[in-house]
């Protein structure tokens, strides 16, 4: 059941009750970007119930706060032989109808193996990216070739051409109203900052620290954009902090209290809480890494700071995300009166 490019398997949704989605890359922004699709998923087969089948990570990923589209997330350790057995064991036994290998991010054999070791009817993929074949091809009955690197597509879209192959298509527009939904706790955010602040103010959001070190923009332009920011808006600051930026933190800190800036600090925050903060902001500038993703679910207004990483293909998309992008790979590279001057231009929109 090799489908052209043009054409589409139409799979009946009352046929599928269970579904496989197999991604061996899940960091938060890896997360975040294909939230779409199961979100696509589950509108196409309502009653479906949908499975992640997922390599470990280095810590611990609130898959259920991420993604409210997802009914199960199985860790896939390869360990040891019998580990792997009994994972496949287990799988053969929820009986999938579909199988998805998205591949958005790069062709993992492994993860081809055990859709098909699976025992599923219909296996989805990738035939070839940019003319680059597929090696694990021949395991996938419903397939197509993508020219992602050629089109510059985003992740998020990435993701949706795979499931289209099925029928399941929505909109762009749809897909970026995905947004976090914040319960009454998290909504105490409001109240938490106004009290703190007094007197409302504008509040610009900062992320300054990232989990990859080469993603880190200099604390120091973090410090010279704030007091240009406070010089030229008189504005509040809220600053976020991940488990990885203590050592930020400790240089960032003490140069703002040195200046009389007034800042609230978010410290290693659950993920809808710290997105709940980051939702009062008039604007939130941040580097490349998990924090940038979480605000892009969010309404606020959005600066991201690419190096190395490409920003077309990663970047929050929607009508309030900017992103600036090095002219070489080093993020140190971008200038702060860049980042400075569209902070003003989308503030005084």
């Amino acid at each position: 059941m090799n489908n052209s490019p043009k054409m589409k398997i139409q799979i009946k949704p009352e046929e599928v009750k269970n579904i496989l989605v197999i991604r061996k890359h899940n960091q938060i922004g890896d997360v975040m970007v294909s939230v779409p699709m199961y979100y696509a998923l589950k509108k196409k087969y309502p009653d479906s119930r949908i499975t992640l089948l997922a390599s470990p990570t280095n810590y611990p990923i609130p898959f259920f706060d991420i993604n409210p589209y997802l009914d199960e997330v199985v860790s896939f350790e390869k360990s040891s032989l019998k580990n792997q057995i009994d994972i496949l064991k287990y799988l053969k036994s929820k009986k999938f109808q579909i199988g998805i290998v998205p591949s958005t991010i790069r062709l993992s054999v492994t993860s081809h193996i055990v859709n098909f070791l699976s025992g599923i009817k219909y296996r989805i993929g990738v035939n070839s990216i940019d003319n680059k074949k597929n090696p694990a091809r021949f395991m996938l009955n419903i397939k197509k070739d993508f020219y992602w690197n050629n089109n510059k597509t985003h992740q998020l879209i990435r993701n949706l051409e795979i499931i289209e192959q099925i029928g399941c298509k929505i909109n762009l527009s749809e897909a970026l109203s995905i947004k976090f939904q914040f319960n009454g706790e998290e909504k105490e955010t409001i109240k938490t900052l106004n009290n703190y602040f007094g007197e409302r103010k504008i509040i610009i959001g900062l992320h300054p620290g990232a989990g990859k070190k080469e993603n880190i923009w200099k604390t120091k332009n973090f410090i010279e954009l704030i007091k240009c920011l406070k010089e030229k808006l008189n504005c509040n600051f809220l600053i976020t902090i991940g488990s990885t930026d203590e050592e930020i933190y400790n240089e960032l800190i003490p140069a703002i209290n040195k200046e009389k800036i007034k800042y609230f600090v978010c410290k290693n925050l659950p993920i809808k809480q710290l997105a709940s903060f980051i939702n009062q902001c008039d604007l939130f500038i941040s580097n490349d890494t998990g924090v940038m993703h979480i605000a892009g679910w969010t309404d606020v207004k959005l600066i991201s700071l690419f190096g190395r990483t490409i920003g077309f293909e990663w970047a929050p998309l929607g009508k309030n995300k900017f992103f600036i992008q090095s002219k070489s790979e080093e993020i140190d590279d971008i200038e702060i009166e860049d980042v400075f001057k569209l902070a003003i231009k989308i503030l005084q929109r």
